[in-house]
C-alpha cells in the first residue's frame, strides 16, 4: 500500500505504433474515379495506414508495449494496472488485455488489474480514466499503471473506406507527470443513438449513418464542452469561462476535416455564452438561431470554422499530423493527437500550458478533459521520433490497398488459418499472427530487432 497519496497524476510516457504500409490518399482518389480531393480536402487526409492478416488487435498491442518497455527501460513488475481500450474485437469473452499479459511471464507479475473497455472510439479515455482514479485512491498500491488504447479501422469498399486507418497506442500513468490530469476538471456527455455501430459479429465493417454520425459528434462537442466550462467556472473561480482559457485542444479525428467542424462548434459555443463579445461581430446573425437549427446549418458552420481559423492553427492543427498521414485509429486516435502535438510544438512553447482532450466514441459515449504541461516533454519527443517512423513505411498502391481488404474480409474469424502476409515487409520487433489453430488459439512471432 502505497504511504501518501499521489500527486500530479498523468501521462509519464508514450509511444505509438502503426503499420508499416500506407496507401496514399491523392492516389486513392483516381483509383477510385472520385473528383480530385475529395479525401485529401473534403476529409482532409494525406495517407492511411493499413494491415493485413498478419496482424491483429492483440499482435500490435504486444508490439506497441513490448516496443515501449524496451524503449523506456521499465520492468513489467512496476505495474500494477494494465488496461486496453479498443473496439477491435477477436473474442466475445477473453479480453486483449489477458493476451498481453504473455509479456509478463518472464517478470513474473501475475499481479495486473484492468481489463478491456470498449464503446466505439471512447475506450481509450476510459481506460486512462480508470487509471488514473485508481493510482488517485486507497486501492493504489504504489505501482504504475499501462494504458493501451487502439483499433484496425477498416470498412467496406465505398464512400466511408477513405476514413479507416490503423494505430495503438500505450501511455504510461503515474505521479509526478510531465503531462499531469486537471482533477476534477471533465464534462461527459452520454446518450443513447445509432449512429455508427458493429451489430454483425461475423465482419469487421460497421453499420454507418455518416450525417447522423456527424451531428452525434458536434452534439457531443456542445455538451461536453459547455460541461467542462462549467466545472472551470465553479472549480476554478474562471469569470466566463471560453477557448481563451485552453492553450491547446486535442480531439478524437475520425477524420481531420471533422476536427475542424468540432472546434469551430466550440467557438459557436462562445459565442452563445457571450454573444456580445467583439469577437464575434460578424457572426451576429445567428443569434436567434435555434441550437437544434444549428445542427444542419452549413452556412452557420462555415461562419465559425472562418471566425476560428486563427485560433485552429495555433490551438489545434499540430496536433493534427498523425492523424493526416495515419486514419483513423478509433481509440487510439485522440492520444495520436497528444503524441502529435509534443512532436510538434516545443516544450518552451507548452510549458505550464493547459491541453482540452475532447473524446468521442459513437453510441455516444464523450468527455472533454485537461492537463497540464509541468515537466519537459523533450525526452518523449524523441522517444517517439513520429516523423521519421512515419517516412520509413512502405507506400502501397491503392490495387495492392484493395486486395488486402479483400483478404482481410475473407479470412475474417477463419480457423485452422495460415496467414499470406509478407512477414519480412513488418517493421523491426513488430508482433504478428502465425496460425489460428482449429480452436481459434493464435500463435503469435515477432521479428527480429535489427
Amino acid at each position: 500500500m502505497s504511504a501518501t497519496r499521489a500527486q500530479n497524476i498523468g501521462i509519464r510516457a508514450i509511444d505509438v505504433y502503426f503499420p508499416s504500409r500506407y496507401v496514399d490518399q491523392a492516389e486513392l482518389e483516381q483509383h477510385d474515379g472520385v473528383s480530385a480531393g475529395k479525401y485529401t480536402i473534403g476529409l482532409g487526409q494525406s495517407r492511411m495506414s493499413f494491415c493485413d492478416d498478419r496482424e491483429d488487435i492483440s499482435s500490435m498491442c504486444m508490439t506497441v508495449v513490448q516496443g515501449f518497455m524496451e524503449k523506456h527501460g521499465i520492468s513489467y513488475s512496476d505495474i500494477g494496472r494494465l488496461e486496453v481500450g479498443t473496439e477491435t474485437i477477436l473474442d466475445k469473452s477473453k479480453s486483449t488485455k489477458t493476451v498481453l499479459m504473455k509479456l509478463f511471464e518472464e517478470s513474473g507479475n501475475f499481479s495486473v488489474e484492468g481489463i478491456d473497455t470498449t464503446n466505439a472510439c471512447y475506450g481509450g479515455t476510459s481506460a486512462l480514466f480508470n487509471a488514473c482514479q485508481w493510482m488517485d485512491s486507497s486501492a493504489w498500491d504504489g505501482r504504475l499503471a499501462l494504458v493501451v488504447a487502439g483499433d484496425i479501422a477498416v470498412y467496406a469498399s465505398g464512400n466511408a473506406r477513405p476514413s479507416g486507418g490503423c494505430g495503438v497506442v500505450c501511455i504510461l500513468v503515474g505521479p509526478d507527470a510531465p503531462l499531469a490530469l486537471e482533477f476534477p476538471l471533465r464534462g461527459t456527455f452520454m446518450e443513447h443513438i445509432y449512429d455508427f455501430y458493429k451489430p454483425n459479429l461475423s465482419s469487421e465493417f460497421p453499420i454507418v449513418d455518416g450525417p447522423l454520425s456527424v451531428t452525434s459528434y458536434v452534439r457531443a462537442v456542445d455538451h461536453a464542452y459547455t460541461a467542462y466550462l462549467d466545472k472551470l467556472e465553479k472549480v476554478e473561480g474562471v469569470t466566463n469561462p471560453s477557448l481563451r482559457d485552453i492553450d491547446y485542444i486535442v480531439f478524437h479525428s475520425p477524420y481531420t476535416k471533422q476536427v475542424v467542424k468540432g472546434f469551430a462548434r466550440m467557438a459557436y459555443n462562445d459565442f452563445l455564452r457571450n454573444p456580445e463579445n467583439e469577437a464575434y461581430a460578424e457572426v451576429q446573425q445567428f443569434k436567434d438561431v435555434s441550437r437544434e437549427e444549428s445542427y444542419g446549418n452549413k452556412v452557420l458552420e462555415k461562419a465559425f470554422i472562418n471566425v476560428s481559423k486563427k485560433e485552429f492553427a495555433i490551438k489545434t492543427e499540430p496536433s493534427l499530423f498523425a492523424a493526416s498521414n495515419i486514419g483513423n485509429m478509433y481509440t487510439g486516435s485522440v492520444f495520436f493527437g497528444i503524441a502529435s502535438l509534443v512532436t510538434q510544438v516545443p516544450y518552451e512553447q507548452l510549458k505550464g500550458k493547459r491541453v482540452a482532450f475532447f473524446s468521442y466514441g459513437s453510441g455516444c459515449a464523450a468527455s472533454m478533459y485537461s492537463f497540464r504541461f509541468r515537466s519537459d516533454t523533450a525526452a518523449i519527443t524523441q522517444t517517439l521520433d513520429l516523423a521519421a517512423r512515419l517516412e520509413s513505411r512502405i507506400k502501397a498502391s491503392p490495387v495492392e490497398f484493395e486486395s488486402t481488404m479483400e483478404l482481410r474480409e475473407k479470412t475474417h474469424n477463419a480457423q485452422d488459418y495460415e496467414p499470406a502476409g509478407n512477414v519480412a515487409e513488418l517493421f523491426p520487433g513488430t508482433y504478428y499472427l502465425q496460425k489460428i489453430d482449429t480452436m481459434w488459439r493464435r500463435a503469435y512471432g515477432r521479428t527480429s530487432l535489427n
